[in-house]
């Protein structure tokens, strides 16, 4: 937890687009925003790089092309949220819920979420070098051309996320889900995907899997989709 007297505290309950461009306008520190409620403000543009979010209602708040890199979120709830084009790296998610937020186009390098709600969220086209989940509901998101390469990837639950094109190279699964994800030109060379859950999937589904390492149910599963039974 970071010291509050580095930051310049927030406490207006519900700042509008003025407030906040005031704040940022007369800021000596980075920004501190506690229990704000920002829903369907738009944000878009603002420099907001280094501040702080602890427990702030973001639901379908704009921060199309924002600077928010260096950037902490900390239990807030932003279903909707947009943050498609801006510049989000070296950034911090923890315990958060922005289901079906928009993060298309945006840059996310060495991101890391944790313990958060992505259910549906769509990443499609963000730039995301070096940025990690863990802990973290991926339902039904839209990664497709993600990089997961080399990570350790800790309970991820990718269940119908479509992962086209996405890569798994390397990788290694502690526990999480590909149930029923969406697969096509994704690559799993090297990976372990043993500890992952890949119930939904038939051995059409599982080409992508060619290099990767399975457990002897994982592949008795897989076989049963053909009507085979391994003794």
């Amino acid at each position: 937890m970071p010291d509050q007297t580095d930051f310049q505290l927030i406490e207006t309950p519900t700042p509008t687009r003025p407030d906040v461009e005031a704040a940022v306008r007369h800021r000596t520190k980075p920004l501190w925003f506690v229990g704000a409620d920002f829903s369907h403000a738009d944000l878009s543009g603002l420099d907001l790089s280094g501040s702080y979010f602890e427990r702030c209602l973001l639901v379908e708040t704009s921060f199309k092309a924002a600077l928010l890199e260096s950037t902490t979120w900390k239990g807030c709830r932003g279903g909707k949220a947009i943050f498609r084009s801006a510049k989000i790296n070296e950034s911090s998610f923890v315990s958060c819920d922005f289901n079906n937020s928009l993060w298309q186009g945006s840059r996310l390098g060495f991101a890391t979420f944790a313990g958060c709600k992505l259910t549906g969220a769509n990443f499609s086209g963000a730039s995301t070098l070096g940025a990690t989940f863990s802990d973290t509901l991926l339902i039904s998101a839209f990664l497709n051309g993600f990089s997961f390469r080399k990570c350790e990837l800790d309970n991820l639950d990718f269940s119908d996320a479509d992962l086209t094109d996405a890569d798994f190279r390397e990788a290694i699964f502690s526990g999480g889900s590909l149930s029923n994800a969406r697969l096509h030109g994704a690559r799993f060379d090297g990976a372990d995907l043993r500890e992952a859950s890949l119930h939904g999937l038939t051995l059409q589904d599982a080409k992508p899997f060619r290099g990767a390492t399975i457990s002897r149910e994982q592949a008795s599963m897989l076989l049963s989709s053909l009507g085979l039974t391994v003794a």
